[in-house]
């Protein structure tokens, strides 16, 4: 009886380490993508990596979710970036997530049907068992990757400081990010917290 508190800390000890680990996957800044050749399913049935859906000055990553209401109110504005890295030969591609409730709203059926009614300008595909999303070590929808032309993560995390006005942003950090990667001149804000729902992972 007397080894129940002993083990108890210990356990949760165990708990914070593990939790610890966990954390740092996430992709530090300069990283390389990883999972380059990992083949996804977009919502027009074709087989994608995010390899070929780099293009010459580099690649954005955008994790989304069809039922996070986060990402409605910021759509607008990711397809407004979209059209402007496309322009600017950046690739673009939307991955999502949510293996945990792919029945509930987050099928590739529902993808589908939300890329057709929100008019996406960019591939939305599904990333099963969230694999790409664990080695990006992404947490929420919408997070963003931003990598430059040599594959080198230069910015991640929110598209910008208010997702509920788009008329009231004070800072665009993906946009600026990106037209300062365009222009070769420095990224003064490479990293931020994102705001959105959280992965629904199965582990």
């Amino acid at each position: 009886m007397r080894l129940k508190p002993t083990i108890i800390v210990f356990t949760v000890l165990l708990l914070l380490f593990a939790t610890a680990l966990k954390a740092q996957k996430s992709l530090t800044l300069g990283a390389t993508a990883p999972m380059l050749n990992e083949s996804v399913e977009d919502v027009n049935g074709r087989s994608l990596t995010l390899s070929q859906s780099t293009e010459e000055k580099g690649l954005l990553v955008i994790f989304l979710s069809n039922t996070c209401p986060l990402v409605s109110r910021w759509e607008d504005r990711m397809k407004s970036i979209a059209t402007t890295a496309r322009l600017s030969n950046v690739g673009v591609i939307a991955l999502n997530p949510n293996e945990r409730i792919r029945e509930r709203g987050e099928s590739i059926s529902d993808m589908k049907k939300r890329s057709t009614k929100q008019s996406y300008n960019f591939s939305y595909a599904l990333d099963k068992d969230h694999k790409i999303a664990d080695a990006f070590g992404a947490t929420k929808t919408p997070e963003v990757f931003l990598f430059s032309a040599d594959m080198k993560l230069i910015y991640k995390g929110s598209i910008d400081d208010n997702p509920n006005s788009a008329s009231q942003v004070k800072n665009k950090y993906l946009e600026d990010a990106l037209q300062a990667m365009i222009s070769g001149n420095s990224i003064k804000i490479s990293k931020t917290a994102p705001e959105g729902c959280s992965i629904k992972r199965i582990k």
